[in-house]
């Protein structure tokens, strides 16, 4: 079990897709389809919807919020997101849609993509499942 600082309470379960680079929601993901638009990121191209999505931060406009929220209602929304380092962009899109979100975890060793875990962002916990 890894260990996190919880953002957004709720729990979720599903595979990661794992980023590098910080990712800025306006401009770099379609709300529409879930897939990352931003041709220069590391993820372009894949969709992030019903993922587990792992970044290091997020970066970009406050406007990225909002696009967050129009991707859980177009059900094109990752199920919790895992963050480095949690700032008020992502933190406030996943707040405002319910997605369960945590941040600062023990570890990041086993988190690589395609593995499935579990967020519980109400106990503060990732579990590599």
């Amino acid at each position: 079990m890894i260990n996190c600082r919880t953002i957004s309470k709720g729990i979720a379960k599903g595979k990661l897709i794992v980023s590098q680079e910080p990712l800025s929601f306006l401009g770099g993901v379609d709300s529409e389809t879930g897939v990352v638009i931003n041709q220069n990121h590391d993820l372009s191209g894949k969709s992030i919807k019903d993922k587990i999505l792992f970044i290091p931060e997020g970066k970009g406009s406050t406007v990225g919020s909002y696009v967050i929220f129009q991707m859980k209602k177009n059900n094109t929304a990752p199920k919790a997101i895992i963050c480095i380092k949690g700032e008020p962009i992502i933190a406030t899109g996943a707040i405002m849609s319910n997605i369960p979100m945590v941040d600062s975890p023990s570890s990041t060793e086993e988190l690589i993509n395609g593995v499935e875990v579990e967020v519980n962002a109400d106990k503060g916990e990732i579990t590599i499942i």
